[in-house]
């Protein structure tokens, strides 16, 4: 249920930049939720987590007891008979704690682990997102490419009238036959891209690289961004991984500790005798039996001392390594804020500039009703229209390409 609501709080996030579009938020949603739970690299980091975690059952024993079985060649002789065999059994123990600490230098371990899991889900919910923007926005630039095609074949279509009655000239159709297949060249090469970005999608999603990916028909740049929390950065999973790896060097130094500390073993010998013959007292043959407490000290313990620098020198690395992660992710951040705000800007101009460019097709064809088109006019007009269309479209999924980052980053 963790894992569930990590994606259903970036989803929902993303969602909010569709407005009136929740239907293909849900659908996005829906995508997202696939890829998390098929894929395998999200599968790989689970099985580590997991694997991470039964270790604790590895390290909850105490060492194994040593059993030994010893026979006289020469049998000894006492006063109580010959020794024939001895059976030995001793069990070491470690410190006071020492099991428990194991377990929760494990434990720390595992934590650190579990956050790989969050931070893939994270980078797969952004990839996933981030795919389907690009696959939008191909498809959208397919369809004006399609748009302007058709309008270059009506365009012609008027140029041959023109050429007809001697307004204009067979060069002015060729050029904008010329045109209509450049445009024809750009479609086919977009539809070659969207297959390999659909592949990609798929792939994501761990199913059928020729699945048709569905989406939606068209996305506008809402009116409002959604709230950006930059103190929510601090809490990023990439960061507390950190904090969980610098927790778990404590653990490993308490252990250190531990193991630096003595060893209480205890034992039991049995040695069997035999009667001695042609004798009789009360301890004739009498086996001996020995119990023994043993005791292992560390004397020479510089191995531990040297554990002890390594760990404060690890949590001073971990440390630094924070440190950098924060400033790269808060220089992502930032740009993807200002990355976002630029496409805003540029999609208004965009908007702008495509009005305008349609104000100068309309006079155009009034100028063809009164008998008089430069058809080169025309070509240049429609030149501008497919840019501002084309830069309009790139805007919009720049938008929500950074979106998707910043809720990578914050939520």
């Amino acid at each position: 249920m963790k894992h569930r609501s990590i994606y259903i709080k970036f989803v929902l996030a993303l969602g909010s930049c569709f407005l009136g579009l929740f239907a293909n938020a849900q659908q996005l949603e829906t995508l997202i939720n696939e890829a998390v739970e098929n894929n395998p690299e999200i599968q790989k980091f689970e099985l580590q987590y997991k694997r991470a975690s039964e270790k604790v059952n590895e390290v909850n024993t105490i060492p194994n007891t040593e059993l030994g079985v010893g026979y006289f060649v020469s049998e000894p002789e006492t006063r109580t008979g010959a020794q024939r065999f001895k059976v030995s059994a001793k069990q070491m123990l470690p410190w006071f704690g020492t099991i428990t600490s194991r377990e929760n230098y494990v434990s720390s371990l595992a934590d650190a682990k579990y956050e790989d899991i969050v931070i893939a889900k994270r980078k797969l919910m952004a990839s996933v997102s981030q795919s389907y923007y690009n696959l939008y926005a191909n498809k959208a630039k397919q369809e004006v490419l399609t748009e302007n095609i058709k309008l270059l074949e009506t365009y012609e279509t008027l140029a041959l009238t023109s050429v007809e009655v001697g307004k204009a000239s067979a060069v002015d159709v060729l050029r904008l036959q010329m045109r209509q297949n450049e445009m024809q060249q750009l479609k086919d090469v977009l539809q070659q891209q969207f297959l390999a970005e659909q592949t990609n999608f798929n792939n994501l999603l761990n199913r059928g690289n020729d699945i048709v990916v569905n989406m939606v028909d068209s996305l506008m740049i809402p009116s409002e961004d959604f709230d950006i929390i930059t103190e929510n950065l601090a809490l990023h999973p990439e960061l507390l991984k950190y904090d969980k790896l610098y927790q778990s060097v404590e653990q490993s130094e308490l252990l250190n500790q531990k193991e630096s500390s003595p060893m209480i073993g205890f034992g039991l010998d049995y040695i069997n005798v035999a009667e001695r013959p042609n004798m009789d007292f009360s301890d004739n043959g009498k086996d001996i039996v020995m119990p023994m407490v043993s005791v292992s000290i560390p004397i020479f313990n510089n191995k531990y001392k040297s554990q002890t620098k390594q760990n404060k020198l690890e949590q001073q690395e971990i440390t630094a390594q924070k440190q950098e992660r924060l400033n790269a992710l808060e220089t992502l951040l930032d740009k993807a804020i200002n990355e976002r705000i630029s496409a805003r800007i540029s999609y208004a101009t965009q908007t702008k500039n495509l009005k305008q460019a349609k104000d100068a097709e309309d006079i155009l064809i009034k100028n063809y009703e009164t008998g008089t088109i430069d058809f080169n006019d025309v070509l240049d007009i429609q030149e501008l229209q497919l840019k501002f269309q084309m830069n309009q479209i790139e805007s919009v999924k720049t938008y929500y390409v950074q979106s998707t980052i910043i809720n990578y980053l914050i939520q």
